[in-house]
Parts: structure tokens; C-alpha cells; sequence
């Protein structure tokens, strides 16, 4: 494993010292389109809460409490019950109806291939991997993986040691994988590995000649009506299986309802009754006393009876309830890792409160209208901006209006309650101070997307080199060189402006809200929050302005927490290894991590470009 982990280590390196050009040993090319604009296929009927037997007040609570909790940071919410829509909401700034990225999620879809294609018989779970691969296989990968079959990898217990840092460490990550040693014998403990579910999509690949997303979409994205969904796809062209999945809410919701349902959609078996039976039981113990919930095919069993939960890190959930006929699904940008968090918590305290069986209730107009009035505050719908209009995203104009919410980005947390007039006066303060003026960034290595994005995406900054500011009719943009590129996002002062944003050939969206004040020193501040609307991930960035220089200070979330805690993991496998740690203290492994979290939440300069540092720049090019 010294190989994967020497180059995590280099990106490491390269990363704290700023060298961010070209640090990548992964090929990169840009695949993520932008959101698809027009109305959902085969969507859900609605109905109200009591006519599905759920009381509104519940959903009311339930709603208050996510919106309300500093570490969950909830994103989207969808209730569906008896195959009704009874609630759904977008938490301010993030919109209902957007994609979002899946992370771990879509491990259990790629579980729901593998089932189709048992059930063509062209696979089965004792099948060895070595027999399917046995083009790529060399005599030491025969010797060490020759017992590993489907079934390992779908319960992650292959005891393959190349795991997701290999998706750092070169282009073909199956040839990784193959040739990767073991330490545990197969079927013998759980681990959980992103690349055992690499290995089952590239198995999917490997029978059919089709990539994963392509097998999948006659089997299960047309008949569920799934259009806006996008898979990433390794550097060789095969699906992820294990990452890299954008889907809306309610398409998510659609396959934990096909799961509920048996694997019955509109009266067609579109995976196999006995394979959904299977794969949501525990099939492995995940913890050494046997006392867990376990593991399925993919799938994690829950501590309800039947219940079971598609997963992904940072709260990404589908959570099915068959007693209840109830699936809920969240996106979020939380620190959990797995399904223990601020969100989970959430939720099952109110699961609890539900029993099987319940009838409908009598329709209760003052609940209707407080859980509607709870979405409103949560969307920010009254006085707000809305985020779609007619002509798409980058023909949405704004509305004028302000309107009063509180932002959840982790403890950093405000309230924007600004007239008009103050708007506008802040605007004219910063702009006193800031315009005409072009600002030459001293690092070449920080950029606008959170590192966390960088990472999971392989798409990593050229770094801002020149920053300013613009206005016009009481609007606000900064606009910004980074590497080549001369970018430009709007900045809503109290309320969130969204741009589409290109990285590299990639458009995201961004939804940024800006805070003008003064500190301590009377220094000018404007601070931006960063929502990426289809991500888990937020930035914030203080931009203190004095007299010809600016000092901008980044900080993300979840970023950080996710990141420091995969980075101790490599230390304590790597670090005596390749010399980053001392092995008396490990002062060295913490003076690593330290400095990492200047990388997370690092501290730029900038100075007035002046005729001089102009002409030194065309000299220089």
C-alpha cells in the first residue's frame, strides 16, 4: 500500500505548499453538465400529512429541529407516505428540486445492478473476481485474491488493502485494486472500502461491455422516469460505484420507494423480490462483538424491524420504513461520516413517535398552516429571492426584496435583517473603498472552490491571481482571475445571489450572501458565505479591506473535519513509513495536520495593482 500512500501524501505536500498546478497523478477531464432545467418524469402525487395518517404537527417539529441544528445543515428534505409526497423543503439557501451529490448513497444502486445481473444469470455472489478479471490477472494477484468473490465486495469484506486513496494515486484503479495484497482473509471482517464497490461496477463493465450508468438506464432510470442524474466515471470511463452520483430528492426517493414496493414499479418487477429481501438483511457483522445492526449488499440495515437506509457521508440518506410505508430523504452538509449525527438523531427521535397501522387522521387546518408557515421561514420564501425563474439560471434576475433568515454554516451563525437603504449603504462603503481597484493576490495556490470539492472531483485550483469588485444598479459582484480564467459571482447582501460557476470545464452552483460590516481595527469586512448548491460542502471567506490591501480568510464546512480525520488515518498507516511522523512523539504527524488546517482555512493577502506590478506582470508573461 506504500504506493497509494506515498502519493496521498505528495498531494498532501503539494497542497501546504501551495503548489497546486498539475499536483494531480489522476487524468483529469471535465464530466459534470450543468442541472437540467424542465419538469421531473413520473413524479409522486401529493397529499396532505393527515390524509396519509402523519400528523402535520410532527413534520412541523421534525422540520423546526433540522433547520434549527448548528452541526446538521440540512440541505433538502422529502417525506413520502403510501406513495404520496406529504412533505418536502429546501433549507435557505439550498432550493427543493435540485440535485445533489450522493456521496456513499449510491452504493447501494450500484448493489441494485448487481442484482439485475444475477437475475439475468450472468453473475452470481460466489462467483471469484479473479475468474471475471482473468484478463488483468498476474501470478501474484492470483495467489493473493483467489478467493474473493461478489458477495466480499458487496458486504466490503474483500480484505483488499488498496482502498479510496488509490483514487489519488493513479489513472487505473482496477489494475490497483487487482494487484493490491490482503489483510484479512475474504468474508472474514468488514472494512468499509469505496473501491470494493469500484471493483462491482467495473464487474458490471466487464460482463456487459457497457459502463454501469449505461446498463442502468433501461433497467432502472427509464422505467422509475429518472432523467436528471449524473454519474462520474474513473479515468478509464467506468462508473464510480461508490461515489460520484448527483440525483434529486425525489428520484432518490423513487428507489426507496421501489424497495418498499418489493422491487415493484407501476406493476413492473424492476428488481428481483428475493434480491431486495436479501440485500437489506445483515449479511455481516460490522463491529467485532456482533452487537451492530450490520451490513446488507450494499445497504445498512437499521435498528427498526425491516427498516434499512441507503447511506452516504455527511448526511445523504434514504431511509425506508416498511411498517410505516414511509421514506424520507435528506441531503445535508453535516460532519457525520456514516449515520450517526445531528440529522439521524433528528429523525429517529421522531420515527420513534410513529406506529404501523395508523389510518388517516382528520384533516387539521391551523397544523396545515403552521407547517407550512415552518417551510416558508426554512426556504426563506417570504421576502425572499427565488432561486429559479422563468428563462433558467443564468436569466434569473432579482427580486429587490430582503428578507430576515438565519444561515446555519457550522457555528459561524447570523442573522441578515437589512432595508434597503442600508443595503445600499453598505454597498456604497465598500464600494468607496474598493472601486477601480485591482488587488494581485500573493498566493497562487487558493481558489474558490472548497478543498473538499477539489479532492472528490480531481479538479484542483489554479489558485486566484487577481481580485475586484463591481457594482451597478445596487448590485454587487467580485470578479476574479484564477489561473487563466477571468470568473465573476454575485453577492446578495442579506440574502443569497446564485451564479453558475465553471471549474475547469465544470459548472457548479453557487450561492453566495454577503455580510458588509466593521471590526474591531474599523476595518471594512465584507463576508461571504459559499453555499454549492448541488454539494455538501460551504466556504465562507472575511475580506477585511485597508487603505491599498485586502486580506481574505477562507474557512469550510464539513471540509475540515472530514478531511483532517481521513488525513490522521493515512498518518498513522503512512507515517513512520515515508518519514512524515517521529515515531517517539509523533510531533512530526501533528505539525503535518497543523499545517494541513492552514490549507483548509488558509489566510491571503492582496495589494493594489499599480503601473509598476502591471508592467512587472506583462514582463513576466
Amino acid at each position: 500500500m506504500l504506493k497509494e500512500q506515498k502519493a496521498v501524501v505528495e498531494l498532501i505536500g503539494s497542497l501546504v505548499l501551495g503548489k497546486t498546478a498539475d499536483i494531480s497523478r489522476v487524468e483529469y477531464f471535465p464530466q459534470k453538465p450543468a442541472f437540467p432545467q424542465g419538469e421531473l418524469q413520473q413524479k409522486f402525487p401529493r397529499a396532505t400529512p393527515e390524509s396519509q395518517g402523519i400528523s402535520s404537527d410532527w413534520l412541523s417539529g421534525m422540520i423546526e429541529e433540522l433547520s434549527e441544528s448548528r452541526t446538521g445543515d440540512i440541505h433538502q428534505f422529502m417525506a413520502v407516505k403510501g406513495g404520496h409526497v406529504i412533505c418536502e423543503c429546501g433549507f435557505a439557501p439550498y432550493k427543493r428540486g435540485i440535485w445533489h451529490i450522493t456521496h456513499s448513497l449510491c452504493k447501494s444502486i450500484t448493489g441494485m445492478a448487481i442484482g439485475m445481473l444475477i437475475a439475468e444469470g450472468k453473475l452470481s455472489l460466489d462467483d471469484h473476481l479473479i475468474d471475471i478479471f482473468k484478463n488483468r490477472q498476474n501470478l501474484f494477484s492470483f495467489l493473493r485474491q483467489r478467493d474473493i468473490t461478489i458477495r466480499h465486495l458487496l458486504t466490503m469484506a474483500s480484505g483488499v488493502s488498496f482502498n479510496e486513496t488509490g483514487a489519488v494515486a493513479g489513472s487505473d484503479w482496477v489494475k490497483g485494486f487487482l494487484e493490491a495484497g490482503i489483510h484479512d482473509s475474504p468474508g472474514t471482517k468488514f472494512e468499509y472500502n469505496s473501491m470494493n464497490s469500484y471493483m462491482l461496477s467495473a464487474v458490471v463493465t466487464e460482463i456487459t461491455g457497457e459502463t454501469m450508468m449505461d446498463y442502468l438506464r433501461p433497467r432502472l432510470w427509464e422505467p422509475l422516469g429518472i432523467t436528471k442524474v449524473f454519474w462520474e466515471t474513473c479515468p478509464k470511463g467506468i462508473t464510480k460505484g461508490g461515489w460520484g452520483l448527483f440525483l434529486t430528492p425525489e428520484d432518490a426517493a423513487k428507489l426507496g420507494w421501489l424497495y418498499r414496493c418489493k422491487g415493484v414499479w407501476n406493476g413492473q418487477q424492476i428488481i428481483a423480490q428475493e434480491w431486495i429481501e436479501e440485500s437489506v438483511k445483515k449479511q455481516i457483522d460490522t463491529d467485532e462483538d456482533g452487537g451492530s445492526c450490520g451490513y446488507g449488499y450494499q445497504i445498512w440495515p437499521k435498528k427498526r424491524e425491516g427498516s434499512f437506509n441507503f447511506n452516504g457521508m455527511l448526511g445523504q440518506n434514504v431511509l425506508v420504513y416498511p411498517d410505516l410505508d414511509l421514506v424520507i430523504v435528506t441531503n445535508a452538509g453535516s460532519s457525520e461520516i456514516f449515520q450517526e449525527g445531528a440529522v439521524m438523531g433528528i429523525l429517529e427521535k421522531y420515527i420513534g413517535k410513529l406506529s404501523p397501522g395508523a389510518g388517516p387522521l382528520q384533516e387539521d387546518l391551523e397544523a396545515a398552516r403552521h407547517l407550512k408557515a415552518v417551510i416558508r421561514s426554512a426556504e426563506a420564501a417570504s421576502g425572499g429571492v427565488s432561486l429559479i425563474e422563468q428563462g433558467g439560471w443564468k436569466n434569473r434576475k432579482p427580486s429587490g426584496r430582503y428578507c430576515r433568515r438565519e444561515r446555519r454554516a457550522g457555528s459561524d451563525r447570523y442573522a441578515a435583517d437589512l432595508t434597503g437603504r442600508n443595503v445600499q449603504a453598505g454597498i456604497r462603503d465598500l464600494m468607496h473603498m474598493a472601486e477601480g481597484r485591482r488587488y494581485i493576490m500573493d498566493s497562487g495556490s487558493v481558489g474558490f472552490f472548497p478543498l473538499m470539492m477539489q479532492v472528490f472531483h480531481n479538479n484542483y485550483t489554479d489558485g486566484i491571481k487577481k481580485l475586484w469588485f463591481t457594482s451597478e444598479n445596487g448590485r454587487l459582484w467580485m470578479e476574479f482571475t484564477e489561473g487563466e480564467e477571468d470568473k465573476k459571482i454575485e453577492i446578495g447582501i442579506g440574502r443569497a445571489c446564485v451564479t453558475e460557476i465553471t471549474e475547469h470545464g465544470e459548472p457548479y452552483l453557487a450561492a453566495v450572501t454577503g455580510t458588509i460590516a466593521r471590526d474591531e481595527d474599523e476595518r471594512l469586512v465584507l463576508k461571504l458565505d459559499i453555499s454549492f448548491l448541488e454539494e455538501a460542502a460551504r466556504r465562507t471567506c472575511r475580506i477585511y479591506f485597508e487603505d491599498k490591501k485586502i486580506e481574505l480568510r477562507f474557512n469550510e464546512a464539513p471540509g475540515k473535519v472530514v478531511i483532517l480525520n481521513g488525513l490522521a488515518g493515512i498518518m498513522q498507516d503512512a507515517g513512520s513509513k515515508l518519514k512524515w511522523s517521529d515515531k517517539k512523539d509523533g510531533k512530526g504527524a501533528r505539525l503535518i495536520q497543523r499545517v494541513m488546517e492552514s490549507s483548509i482555512a488558509p489566510i491571503i493577502y492582496g495589494s493594489e495593482e499599480t503601473a509598476e506590478t502591471e508592467q512587472e506582470e506583462s514582463v513576466e508573461n
